[in-house]
């Protein structure tokens, strides 16, 4: 595959392009990337949540396409981005300064810093779809047609790079902002949330082509491409037909399944106090009280209590308190799964002691039948990469510590319900849910502790990211969140139960323990990479037509 350089891409093409999105027409490239940029922000979950405009975000940004050069390629990528993920992920800064303990500067520098990356992407979409389109086009219709192939599989290609590199910031891909959609959302147990996202993108370039074949008048004599176009609206038929068929087949399994009464207990335990030692008692007298509510309330003792991401606020082997979560699970024989902070001395090792963000499960008995150790650690929240060089981040060292990260997929066995777990941001990878159901876990819990996000959009955007393993998997999921959002997805992605945050409370709820594997578990985890290979494939085509355009223009003397 030729590795061609950016500066092949240029020169704009000659070519007379199609009048797109008339009211936007005579608008610079610029205002239709801020304009994107201003609909996707409206779409996501959080404050306002506007979900139809996805389908008509990337009219705006796609619309400018084969008709840049680089350079407002580059440009017009920078200002859909720059304003878009600013907007989703402006409480960055503020969690740092108050938590990490960091000048603001260094917070907005921060914040600055990832945004930047983010948009990264956002302009290699734009270079690269651009280039595509200049290169292979040479008639009207046919870029537009083209588009409805390149832009779909580029994006979703790039959202695998993005989620992958570094350890991967896969937050808030766009097609997660259809998490309250059930209907909409069953195609991802084919190839993930990117499977949405995918669908997402192609919805938009139709629309774009539509529009296009609309506003020009000598259509049927432009060459005009509609085998593309054909091919397109049956793929998002089969994907809507998919999903209702799918839909109705999961709620018939649902209904025959096993079931299992499950609690979530939100403590609302503030960050700032959390770890304070003369407030550890309270946290866990707090946990134990509404834990012994739901007892003595409901009609049916739980299977199972869940407790969030560091309920226990201590290590548990060296601390006294223990002992009264010790009795309580012994006292209602019930079992717990609790998030506690936990260490393993090896002693013939060169690291002595190892520290481990952790999740154990307290069996009948009052002792800790298994442990998970979370696997994707935060760079900068549970360690600091390459901290001997990064002096300025002091403060943040000290307040993070060095966590060591697990290695292990195997779900906890619970007698019946075998959990697997999710820590915390894991529940934002895909892969690390597809692997504990591919080990056999038939219930997924994700324990987690969003008091860092304050009330910013941040907890929707994590509790949307979750509610997408549960349809991917085709698992029942409950989330249990120290400050909300806490609570309980169908196999089918329905909500079925979820709190208010900064709110303590105890849910419950019988859920179904579904065992069948997806087409995503067996192997529909790779549509992403497939994506960003189709998208090399047609770049590599775009610019081989390009040099053998060339070398006929040089013949023919031009």
């Amino acid at each position: 595959m030729a590795i061609v350089s950016i500066s092949t891409f240029s020169t704009p093409s000659t070519e007379p392009t199609e009048p797109v999105l008339q009211p936007l027409r005579g608008c610079s490239p610029y205002i239709r990337a801020l304009f994107s940029a201003v609909l996707l922000t409206v779409a996501m979950p959080g404050k306002i949540g506007w979900w139809p405009f996805l389908f008509v975000a990337l009219l705006p940004l796609l619309s400018t396409l084969g008709r840049l050069s680089v350079r407002q390629s580059i440009l017009t990528g920078i200002v859909c981005g720059m304003f878009f993920y600013t907007g989703l992920l402006y409480w960055i800064s503020p969690v740092l300064q108050r938590y990490g303990g960091m000048h603001p500067v260094v917070t907005i520098t921060a914040l600055f810093a990832l945004v930047v990356y983010m948009t990264t992407y956002l302009c290699l979409f734009c270079c690269l779809g651009n280039s595509i389109l200049i290169l292979r086009c040479r008639s009207k219709g046919t870029s537009a047609a083209l588009l409805l192939l390149a832009a779909p599989t580029l994006w979703v290609g790039l959202d695998f790079v993005r989620g992958t590199l570094f350890t991967g910031i896969p937050w808030m891909d766009i097609g997660y902002a259809l998490y309250r959609q059930p209907l909409l959302i069953q195609a991802a147990d084919l190839g993930g949330h990117h499977v949405i996202t995918f669908a997402v993108v192609l919805i938009n370039a139709l629309l774009l082509w539509l529009i296009s074949r609309i506003q020009t008048a000598d259509a049927a004599a432009s060459g005009y491409h509609f085998a593309p176009p054909v091919v397109v609206f049956l793929l998002l038929a089969f994907l809507g037909g998919y999903s209702t068929v799918r839909y109705q087949q999961i709620v018939s399994k649902v209904a025959t399944a096993d079931t299992a009464f499950i609690s979530a207990v939100q403590g609302n335990i503030q960050q700032n106090i959390k770890w304070v030692p003369s407030y550890k008692e309270k946290t866990i007298d707090q946990y134990l009280l509404l834990s012994r509510q739901v007892v003595t309330e409901e009609t049916e003792k739980p299977d199972l209590f869940v407790w969030p991401e560091t309920a226990l606020p201590f290590y548990p082997a060296r601390e006294p308190l223990m002992n009264k979560v010790l009795d309580f699970v012994w006292e209602k024989d019930i079992l717990l799964l609790t998030g506690s902070p936990f260490f393993t001395v090896k002693p013939t090792q060169r690291k002595k002691v190892a520290y481990y963000n952790s999740a154990l499960l307290l069996d009948r008995t009052g002792s800790m039948s298994a442990r998970y150790n979370k696997q994707h650690l935060v760079p900068f929240g549970e360690y600091v990469p390459l901290r001997h060089y990064l002096w300025f981040l002091k403060p943040l060292v000290e307040v993070v510590g060095n966590f060591t990260a697990g290695d292990s997929s195997q779900p906890l066995d619970g007698e019946t319900i075998q959990v697997g777990v999710l820590i915390c941001f894991e529940s934002l990878f895909p892969n690390i849910a597809r692997k504990e159901v591919a080990e056999g876990a038939n219930l997924l819990a994700n324990l987690t502790n969003d008091a860092w996000y304050g009330r910013s959009v941040a907890p929707d955007h994590s509790w949307a990211m979750t509610v997408f393993r549960s349809v991917e998997n085709r698992r029942s999921l409950v989330r249990a969140a120290n400050t909300g959002i806490s609570g309980f997805v169908s196999p089918t992605g329905e909500i079925l139960q979820e709190t208010e945050l900064f709110k303590a409370k105890a849910i419950s709820a019988r859920i179904p323990l579904m065992t069948l594997q997806s087409v995503f578990v067996r192997g529909g985890h790779h549509f992403d990479s497939i994506c960003l290979f189709l998208a090399l494939i047609l770049l590599h085509l775009a610019v081989c037509r390009h040099q053998k355009n060339k070398k006929i223009r040089r013949c023919r003397g031009f």
